[in-house]
Order: structure tokens, then sequence, then C-alpha cells
């Protein structure tokens, strides 16, 4: 899954680098056509440039391949990357100038050349810059970290850390393994590894830690009914890796939920059991689109940001924003935001209002809550505005367009273990029980179960429809 997700980005990433490249070709045209002073303006029709650009694009998309411009930005310096570049546009000019030599592709204005070859270094150091900038603040975020939990601490559980340890960009951080002495604990394993439990204390550690997958790393015969363990990690939603053994026909166990395949991970042969769709390049895309789709709305947005914002103003004291705790991607915590929509002590006046809860379940909810800001209030929440600066929420990588909706803290604490899978999965700013007709007249445990067939039939198309679905709502006007 790793490598595949790591190739994918990297084959969008060098498409992404020979368009820069094409637009640099262009724009030389251009500027070399109808731009420059007279004396040296304008081109003569002989030569044929779409020809000239069939070959750039070859030849550069071969050149960047071979000057190691995609290796992971983690172990290079901003410095390396760039002067990788120059060197490859450098190499691929050289090849261009030969090929069209031997080829005779006469008459190829010289001074266009050189307008691309400066432009398309510009344009690619850009690029470059942007993304090693926000590749760094995304790595310093636990959004791009990958928590692991190791069982086992002998020779199984090495091979995993030197594997983790030897693809120090992949972005996996170990939190510790679990053995069976409770003696061994605070043991180190290797290279800082700790023995943080025992296994027994695996549940525990699941419900109340941020982990993202549970490898198996000692023969399953040592561990006493090993299938109680996989099955409450499948209940909550975390993928469990199994390393091999001859033993594992003694596992015997049926998921209910999760998905069976071998893997390599990390060079490693593993059995996975997972919940979550296994869609990698359609979950990519879906990642791309959020960000590009927070961005461009938080542009054509902004004068609805400022109008917003001033009605909240004008008609309550206190913040614009209402910030709150709540959990998203496996129970990572973040800092939600909405436009406020009631009085500043809403929170403090909540404790007085719990015997007119209308929801069951650990939510709360009423229909004509008393301290929503009369009419700029209602508005804001009947068409769902109130929910527009969760767009940078996404743009943080903390939400996506579509998915369950992120609880607050207390409300976790009160699930059960199977409704602990809705955190599987990034939360979003829409989902099914957002374009569910009264939606707040329905159960919790209904919205539970929305939100898990969400995750189990996810597809692109159904993020579409619910998106579509989410626009008729909030123009009709039927958010709650």
């Amino acid at each position: 899954m790793l490598r595949e997700r790591s190739m994918l980005i990297i084959r969008i990433h060098r498409i992404w680098d020979i368009c820069l490249t094409a637009l640099a070709f262009i724009g030389a045209f251009f500027i070399k056509k109808y731009i420059l002073p007279i004396p040296f303006r304008g081109l003569i029709t002989d030569p044929n440039y779409h020809i000239v650009l069939l070959m750039i694009i070859i030849i550069w998309y071969g050149t960047f391949e071979l000057s190691n411009l995609y290796a992971s930005y983690r172990k290079l310096t901003l410095g390396q990357i760039l002067w990788n570049m120059i060197k490859a546009v450098c190499i691929g000019m050289f090849i261009v100038m030969l090929c069209m030599y031997i080829f005779k592709v006469e008459n190829v204005s010289r001074i266009m050349m050189g307008i691309f070859f400066l432009l398309d270094i510009v344009l690619l150091a850009i690029n470059k810059r942007l993304i090693y900038k926000a590749s760094g603040r995304f790595h310093k975020k636990d959004y791009s970290t990958q928590n692991i939990l190791i069982i086992g601490s002998k020779d199984r559980a090495n091979d995993v850390i030197d594997a983790i340890r030897g693809h120090s960009d992949s972005g996996i951080r170990i939190l510790g393994c679990l053995d069976l002495d409770p003696a061994d604990v605070g043991n180190q394993v290797k290279n800082g590894v700790e023995i943080i439990g025992t296994i027994d204390d695996l549940k525990k550690i699941m419900l109340e830690e941020v982990v993202d997958e549970l490898i198996f790393a000692m023969p399953l015969k040592r561990i006493e009914n090993p299938k109680n363990y996989i099955s409450a990690a499948e209940k909550i939603g975390i993928t469990v890796r199994i390393i091999p053994d001859w033993q594992i026909y003694k596992l015997i166990y049926n998921p209910r939920i999760a998905q069976i395949y071998f893997e390599e991970y990390l060079g490693l042969p593993t059995l996975a059991l997972t919940t979550t769709p296994q869609k990698h390049g359609d979950l990519l895309i879906k990642s791309v689109f959020d960000y590009l789709f927070a961005g461009i709305s938080i542009i054509i947005l902004l004068p609805l940001f400022l109008l917003i914002s001033c009605a909240i103003k004008l008609s309550s004291r206190g913040s614009i924003l209402f910030k709150q705790e709540r959990y998203g991607l496996n129970g990572r915590r973040f800092m939600f935001f909405k436009f406020r929509t009631m009085v500043a002590d809403a929170e403090a006046k909540r404790q007085e209002l719990d015997a007119l809860n209308e929801a069951d379940g650990p939510v709360f909810k009423i229909k004509k809550d008393p301290r929503i800001i009369p009419f700029v209030g209602t508005l804001i929440r009947k068409t769902g505005l109130d929910e527009m600066p969760q767009l940078i929420n996404v743009l943080r990588g903390e939400m996506s367009i579509v998915g369950p909706r992120p609880p607050i803290p207390a409300e976790v604490k009160n699930y059960d273990d199977w409704q602990r899978r809705r955190l599987s999965m990034k939360p979003g700013l829409t989902c099914l029980w957002q374009i569910t007709p009264n939606r707040n007249e329905v159960s919790f445990k209904e919205w539970m179960n929305m939100d898990l067939a969400y995750i189990d039939n996810w597809s692109l198309v159904l993020d579409f429809k619910i998106l579509l679905k989410t626009v008729r709502v909030v123009l009709t006007g039927a958010g709650r």
C-alpha cells in the first residue's frame, strides 16, 4: 500500500513537471512571437514547433526519471532539489539540441529556446520550492505520520523495526511493542523502541492512543486466543498485519467486516486485515480534490465569509468563529472551526439544557435551542453556511470534503467499540447523515450505521453524489 501510494504521488509529480515544461515552451513561443522588442520579435513558420515540443516532452520525461528528481524530500535540502532540477533541464537541453542536429530540424529560434530554458527553470524552481515548503509543514503534522503498534519483541519485531528504520521517508512512527511477560515492560527492543505494555493492554492502548496499524510480529501459537485481539482491532477499524509463520492456520478467524489479503510491507510479506477502502488511487484523487476544492472555494466565497463575519459581529458579542476540539482520523485531535451561531457563553449554558436533549446516544441536540443568535444564527444554521470555515480544516489536512462528521471527545468516550470504526476514515464537511431529510430525527444508532455504510461502500462516485445533494440542501435551506 505504501509503495503504491508513493509511486502514484511520484507519477503525478512528474506529470505536473512535464505540464509546467510544456507551459514554459508555449510561453517562450508567444514571448518571442508577440512580446519581445521589434528587432527580436517574430518567428518564421518553417520549423514545426509542435514536433520540437513533442521531442522536449519525451526527453524531459526520461531526463527527470534518471536525475533523482523525485527522491524523498525528507532526505534532501531545497538546494539539492533545485540543483538536481537544473542539472536535469541542462541535460535535457543538450539532448534536444543534439536531436535537432541529427534529425536536421533547422531554423528553430535560438532566442526562443533560450527563453524557454530560463522560463522552464523558473517555473520548476517555484514549483519545487512550494512543494518542499508544503511537504515540510505537512510532515510536521500528525496526519502525515502513520502510527503502528508491534505485538512481539524478538526476531520478527526486530525485522519490522529494521524495515521501518530503513525507510525513513515512509512517515511511519513506532509507538512501541507489546509482549506477554509483564516483567519485560520498559525494556529496550531495538533502536530506541521499548516494550510499552503487555498484550492485555492492547484494547486500552487502541482506545486511548492514535493507532493506525497493528502488526503481529510473534508466532501466533504463543498468544492465547489471538482472534480476540484481532476482532477487537477490526471492530474499532484498525488495520491488522500479521508476519506469517507456519502456525498461521491456527488463527481460524473469519472477519465480519475486514478484507484479507497478502501484501508486501516495506519489503516484508504480511497478511493484512483492513476495514477501510483499499482503492489507493481513488483515495489519492479524493485527497487532491479536497485541497483544490477547499482552496478555490475559500477564494470564491471570500465575500460571503466577510458578510457573515460582519453579521455575527453586529448581532452578538464574542468571536466570529466557534472553535472546538474534535476527533479526526483514528482519534487524532484537532481544533474544529465553525461560524459562531450561538451566544458567547453557549458552552457554559449547555449543562442547564441537558434535560431538554432530544437526541439519543452521546450527542446533544435541541430543535429550538435558546442559545442560538436570533435570526442571524438561525439563518446561517438553516442554510449550512456555518460549516464554511471547515474549509480551513480541509486545507490543514484534518478533514475531507466528504466523510463522517467529526465527534467531540466527550461523545467518543461513550462510544461502543463498533462505533469507533467511524473514526477509521478522515472526517468530512458533509456526509450521508447531513443530506438526510429531517436528519435531527434520525436515531444515533442509525447515524452511526450510515457512517459505517459510507466507509464500507466508499467510492468517488458516492462522494460526488453526496456533494451534489449537499448543494441542494444548502440552496433549499433544508439543513435542519
